[in-house]
């Protein structure tokens, strides 16, 4: 059986949890630069990593598979050939039921009594087609984009495809 992983937070199976102004505590994300690279280059087509299931994909996941698509593109691309643009944002507010695993802690919690939980992350919400990030390239850096859309769909650990636009 091949391995899931964050297969807690992956699935969605809860309605949205996102009025910040009424949630207390709500750790920042991990991601917080969304365009990397030239943005006044001059490109010939855009590479679009598509999700293909509905899922949850967790800040720290998306900001993993940034620094490595963007550490990719800097070396092998060149600093001022690509664009590289997260299109997805964690909106969503991940909650955990915190449970202390030691000797006497049965006397310490109250298990699912009141089980609401604290939050302890942001996730972006994908449905079917949504694009999760593109790179923008002239036609000679297309292998290199795909490439380093491969590895930040190895971060996400979900099923995704890629999808070559024209832009001119």
């Amino acid at each position: 059986m091949p391995l899931r992983p964050a297969r807690c937070y992956k699935d969605v199976n809860k309605p949205p949890y996102t009025r910040k102004e009424y949630i207390d505590g709500i750790p920042q994300p991990k991601i917080t630069k969304f365009v990397m690279g030239n943005t006044n280059g001059d490109y010939d087509v855009a590479v679009e990593l598509i999700s293909l299931d509905y899922v949850q994909v967790r800040h720290n996941a998306l900001e993993a598979g940034r620094v490595m698509a963007n550490k990719y593109l800097s070396k092998y691309a060149g600093e001022d050939r690509y664009l590289l643009i997260i299109r997805q944002y964690p909106h969503h507010v991940l909650r955990e039921n915190k449970m202390m695993a030691f000797a006497g802690a049965d006397r310490l919690q109250d298990g699912m009594r009141q089980a609401f939980g604290k939050p302890i992350g942001t996730a972006a919400r994908l449905k079917p087609g949504s694009v999760i990030a593109e790179v923008r390239v002239p036609k000679s850096v297309i292998p290199q984009a795909k490439e380093a859309l491969r590895r930040l769909k190895d971060k996400l650990g979900i099923r995704t495809t890629l999808q070559i636009k024209e832009l001119k």
